[in-house]
């Protein structure tokens, strides 16, 4: 098997998908308004699912994190340290909430966390001064 991507069940699609279209860039590849929204970044397909479809299309309901969660992070990566500090400033003064500011960590990567609008974590970082 290969992997081809990698999806998140979210509840509100039009404002998720703003957020990683305009907040983190990613490539948006179908309307805000489908049942699966298809955004691509740096060749990696990134699905949207909205919950209360993925729901009816198996006859089932599952239970989701509510606020900042730890369940899984999405990973960024920039050029170097300061790239990350500039990342960080950049999307969150477009909106997206601060987790961990910029930091060294003792391994040697400078890395940052955030959260989009439904609390999942995504990480900015770079191993590169």
């Amino acid at each position: 098997m290969k992997l081809d991507g990698f999806g998140i069940f979210v509840e509100d699609m039009a404002v998720m998908v703003r957020f990683y279209r305009d907040v983190l860039g990613f490539e948006i590849k179908e309307d805000e308004n489908t049942t699966n929204v298809f955004l691509e970044k740096d060749g990696i397909l990134f699905l949207l699912y909205r919950r209360s479809d993925f729901e009816k299309m198996t006859n089932r309901s599952f239970h989701y994190a509510k606020a900042v969660n730890g369940h899984y992070e999405v990973a960024l990566s920039v050029e170097n340290y300061a790239a990350v500090d500039l990342a960080f400033q950049e999307v969150v003064s477009k909106g997206a909430s601060p987790v961990l500011k910029p930091t060294t960590e003792e391994w040697g990567q400078r890395t940052c966390y955030i959260a989009d609008p439904e609390g999942n974590l995504i990480e900015i970082g770079s191993f590169n001064q």
